[in-house]
C-alpha cells in the first residue's frame, strides 16, 4: 500500500497549518484535560475558536459543502484530524463531529439532516451521547431506559451515566428500550433529546484530579416528539452501529501519542549534561526507541485503515485491531514516560516543576480509561477474533 499524500493532500495539510498558526496561541492548546472540563473563561475562548474552524469547513472536511464541509475524501478527512490533533486544537463536540453527524447523514430523514447538521459543523451546537447506564456500559444492549409511545412522543424514563460533555451539551443522542425483544438488541430505539426539556435534572460526575469530566442524567417523564427518532422504532441497534461505516481510523489518538512523545523527547534534551540526563542510561534509550516505534506503526495502521476505506474494502475487524492498539499504546506511553522522569513524573499541572504540561502525571492517573472508554480492549479482542480469526463465538 502506497502511504505517500498527493500534492494536494499535502497542500490541504499546509493550508490548515497556516490557519493554525494564526488562529491557535500555544498558550490556548488543550492540554492534559479535555478542553470540555476547562473553566468558563477558558471554554467560552475555545467556543469561538469552534467556531472559526467550522466557519473555515475544519471541522468536517469529508462532509458535503451543503451542510458546511468541504466535500472532501476520506484520506483527506484523516489528514486533517491529524493535523487538529497533533497541534492539539482544542475540539469540543466529538460525539456531534464524528458520531452523530454521520449516523445522521447515513439514517436520519431530509428535516432531520436539515435542522441538525449545519449546527455541528459551524461549531453552535453542542451533543451528549446517552449511551452508557450504570449497568450498561461495554455491554450496551443490557441498557434499561424506556421510552413509551404517547401520542406523537416518546416518554423517557431512566439513568444515563459516564456522558462525555454531558454538563455542556444543548442536545442528546441516546439509545432507550421501546420493546423486549427475543434478543437484547431488539426493542432499542434511537432518539434526539433536546436537553432543555422538562423532567431532565443532569449532574456532575467530579474525577479525583478535582474536574468535573463527565456527568449523569435522569430523566423523568421526559417527552421526545416522534420527529426525533432516527430509523425505525426499535431499529436503534442497528442505526447505532451505522456509525461503522464512517471514519475509524483513530489518526486523532495517533497523533496525540507522537506530540505527547515529540514533547517528552524535547524536554529530555533540555537536561542533557545535567545531573538529570536521563539519556545517557541505555534502558531509557531503549524505552524511547521503543516508543518511536509504536508510534509509526500506529500511524501506518491508521493511514491503511483510511486507504482501505476509501477503496470501499474495509475488513470488519479492522477498526477494532486500531482502537485496540492504539488504547494499549497510549496506556504505554504515559507509564514508561512517567517512570523516565522520576519524581517529576508525579507533579501535577500547575506546579512550577510539572515538565511537559502534566501529560505524564495525569497521563498516568487515566490510563485505565484508554482501555475502557469507546469500547473495552476485552471487547475489541473478541471482535479480532470472531471477525478476523474467524473463531467462533465464545
Amino acid at each position: 500500500m502506497n502511504l505517500r499524500l498527493t500534492s494536494a493532500q499535502e497542500g490541504l495539510r499546509d493550508e490548515l497549518r497556516a490557519f493554525l498558526d494564526a488562529e491557535l496561541p500555544p498558550e490556548h492548546e488543550e492540554g492534559a484535560e479535555s478542553a470540555e472540563w476547562a473553566p468558563d473563561e477558558e471554554y467560552e475562548w475555545v467556543r469561538e475558536f469552534n467556531r472559526r474552524l467550522g466557519a473555515a469547513g475544519w471541522l468536517v472536511p469529508h462532509w458535503p459543502v451543503e451542510y458546511g464541509g468541504r466535500g472532501l475524501g476520506i484520506v483527506e478527512q484523516v489528514v486533517v484530524r491529524e493535523e487538529l490533533a497533533y497541534r492539539r486544537a482544542p475540539l469540543i463536540n466529538p460525539n456531534g463531529l464524528w458520531m452523530l453527524g454521520p449516523i445522521l447523514m447515513k439514517e436520519g430523514t431530509a428535516a432531520q439532516k436539515a435542522s441538525h447538521l449545519p449546527g455541528i459543523a459551524s461549531g453552535d451546537v453542542i451533543w451528549a451521547q446517552g449511551y452508557s447506564e450504570p449497568g450498561a456500559g461495554s455491554d450496551l444492549a443490557a441498557l434499561q431506559m424506556r421510552a413509551e409511545r404517547d401520542g406523537d412522543h416518546y416518554v423517557l424514563n431512566g439513568h444515563k451515566t459516564w456522558t462525555s460533555c454531558g454538563m455542556r451539551a444543548q442536545w442528546m443522542f441516546l439509545l432507550a428500550r421501546t420493546s423486549q425483544g427475543k434478543r437484547r438488541q431488539e426493542g432499542i430505539t434511537f432518539l434526539l433529546v433536546d436537553m432543555r426539556t422538562p423532567g431532565i435534572e443532569v449532574r456532575p460526575i467530579v474525577a479525583m484530579t478535582g474536574s468535573v469530566t463527565f456527568a449523569e442524567e435522569f430523566f423523568s417523564d421526559v417527552r421526545v416528539p416522534l420527529e426525533n427518532r432516527v430509523g425505525e422504532e426499535g431499529d436503534g441497534w442497528r442505526v447505532g452501529k451505522s456509525l461503522l461505516a464512517f471514519e475509524r481510523s483513530n489518526i486523532a489518538r495517533a497523533a496525540r501519542e507522537r506530540r505527547i512523545l515529540d514533547d517528552l523527547l524535547a524536554y529530555l534534551r533540555t537536561l542533557a549534561g545535567t545531573d538529570r540526563d536521563p539519556l545517557i542510561d541505555p534502558i531509557v534509550r531503549h524505552d524511547l526507541g521503543r516508543m518511536v516505534e509504536r508510534v509509526e506503526v500506529g500511524r501506518a495502521i491508521c493511514y491503511r485503515l483510511a486507504a482501505l476505506q476509501a477503496a470501499g474494502r474495509v475488513p470488519p475487524h479492522m477498526p477494532s485491531i486500531a482502537k485496540l492498539y492504539h488504547s494499549e499504546f497510549a496506556a504505554e506511553l504515559v507509564d514508561v514516560g512517567s517512570r523516565i522522569l522520576g519524581e517529576y513524573g508525579n507533579v501535577m499541572p500547575g506546579d512550577a516543576y510539572c515538565p511537559v504540561q502534566g501529560q505524564f502525571s495525569l497521563g498516568v492517573m487515566k490510563q485505565l480509561l484508554h482501555k475502557i472508554g469507546a469500547g473495552t480492549s476485552e471487547i475489541q479482542r473478541d471482535i479480532i477474533a470472531r471477525e478476523g480469526a474467524r473463531l467462533p463465538r465464545a
